[in-house]
């Protein structure tokens, strides 16, 4: 009888604390106040952008005295991004938001049951491996892309450089949604006649020098969205803009700081949509696993009026300059 009654007693003992977690558990999500996790891959303007606008977004819908955020920048390493979203995971933060596709890759793997919302990744399938996508992940993971049109992207070089024979193709190797944007374009700009050829770099130590080689090689350089390119476009100018080879970017931070010509999404706007999609997760309006990936709206054909000038290129006016 005594033994019955240690395990009746244990028994009552589980029960409650089974209720008090999960009272507690409710008291967080009813109380209206969350942590929201912010890890980035790297500073650069495009990601900074979309960092302000995720965060602007969700103080504008859910008021600033009930979120607290964490926000962490990996500096281009992505096995920091690891270690930051582990961090999170202990912490219980209510939500992550990953900026950027490595930074969205450490959070898939880190998480099953937090949230997870992406920007500033292009591809979804590419970054998670994903067979048969369908726009939805399904998982604790959704988020928003910033791919452009690439065929419009590729339009611009056959707009803006007719007599194109050969385009060589810069990126960097270790990021996938980089080469999936690289054979898109190759094979719609060799459906166009045009020869390609690949020039992948594997970090900021030898941008410069693949750099060199794709503007010897080539009558045009395209460079799609890609962070490491995004943060090195000094040196990639510095090594391409003397041989006087033009470079279609794949969003305005490349073309603004090496390129000439591009179409633009706002990676504000981008990361406002983020915000807007957090907070109905976080209020319980929408399911993370049943949201299907938002793009970002109204690209634009942009141009860089100093690389444009030194280069001597005449753009069309249906282009809006680089402020």
């Amino acid at each position: 009888m005594k033994t019955r009654r240690i395990l009746s007693l244990a028994l009552a003992l589980v029960l409650v604390l089974t209720s008090m977690l999960a009272f507690a558990s409710c008291d967080k999500a009813d109380d209206g106040k969350y942590t929201v996790g912010i890890v980035q891959l790297v500073q650069h303007s495009a990601l900074d952008d979309a960092t302000r606008g995720f965060r602007d977004a969700l103080v504008e819908e859910l008021g600033e005295e009930n979120i607290e955020f964490l926000e962490q920048n990996a500096n281009g390493e992505p096995t920091v991004c690891t270690t930051i979203v582990n961090d999170f995971v202990t912490k219980n933060v209510d939500l992550i938001m990953a900026n950027a596709t490595a930074a969205l890759q450490a959070a898939a793997n880190g998480t099953q049951t937090i949230p997870v919302l992406g920007t500033s990744v292009t591809d979804y399938a590419t970054a998670l491996e994903i067979d048969d996508y369908t726009g939805i992940v399904g998982t604790n993971v959704s988020g928003t892309s910033d791919l452009a049109p690439l065929d419009a992207q590729a339009d611009i070089i056959l707009e803006l450089f007719p007599d194109t024979k050969s385009v060589a193709l810069l990126y960097c190797s270790a990021e996938p949604n980089s080469k999936y944007q690289i054979d898109v374009v190759r094979e719609y700009l060799e459906g166009k006649g045009l020869t390609c050829e690949e020039f992948a770099f594997a970090d900021s130590n030898d941008v410069a020098s693949v750099s060199a080689a794709a503007a010897a090689a080539a009558d045009v350089i395209y460079i799609p969205t890609d962070n490491t390119a995004a943060s090195c476009t000094e040196a990639i100018n510095g090594a391409v803009l003397p041989t006087g080879t033009p470079i279609v970017g794949g969003d305005e931070g490349i073309c603004g700081g090496c390129g000439v010509a591009t179409i633009a999404i706002s990676y504000y706007d981008l990361g406002v949509k983020t915000g807007k999609m957090a907070a109905q997760v976080l209020k319980g309006e929408i399911k993370v696993e049943e949201t299907p990936i938002a793009s970002a709206d109204n690209p634009t054909k942009k141009y860089n009026p100093v690389n444009c000038e030194a280069l001597n290129i005449t753009i069309p006016e249906d282009y809006v300059a680089l402020g």
